[in-house]
């Protein structure tokens, strides 16, 4: 469902990856990060998101552990305005098995409600979510 994936960065802490054809993105997030990494990985995100133009993005934050308040607050203050002007239009994220970080990414998310052309949905499934980022768009 998701095969033709190329590598875009990895480390320790995430695996960022992009199909071209579906235009999607994915981040794979894997612990807890350090504020440095927290805002490279982001920035890598939104780097591949404006360079290739994508449509779709999938995190999958189950094995996420919780971000930093200072770290929420850069992410809606330089990643949002970014993510808001990019083409990106819906946004899948598999729910952290760790409560603080799924609380966490609700608090960014919230704020982010009604603001620009991006769908966020909230999933268990992998499969489910990838169904529907892949499903047509409908222009309203």
């Amino acid at each position: 469902m998701y095969n033709m994936a190329t590598t875009f960065f990895q480390n320790h802490v995430v695996t960022i990856t992009h199909d071209e054809e579906l235009k999607l993105g994915m981040a794979v997030w894997n612990g807890f990060l350090s504020s440095d990494e927290f805002r490279e990985a982001i920035s890598t995100c939104l780097h591949l998101i404006e360079e290739h133009k994508l449509l779709r993005w999938l995190g999958d934050n189950r094995k996420m552990k919780v971000i930093r308040p200072a770290d929420q607050d850069w992410f809606i203050e330089h990643a949002l305005p970014r993510l808001q002007q990019s083409a990106l239009r819906r946004n899948a994220v598999l729910v952290s098995e760790d409560f603080f970080n799924k609380t966490a990414v609700e608090q960014i998310y919230k704020r982010v409600e009604g603001k620009g052309d991006m769908v966020t949905k909230d999933f268990d499934n992998k499969m489910l979510a990838l169904a529907w980022l892949k499903e047509p768009f409908t222009e309203v």
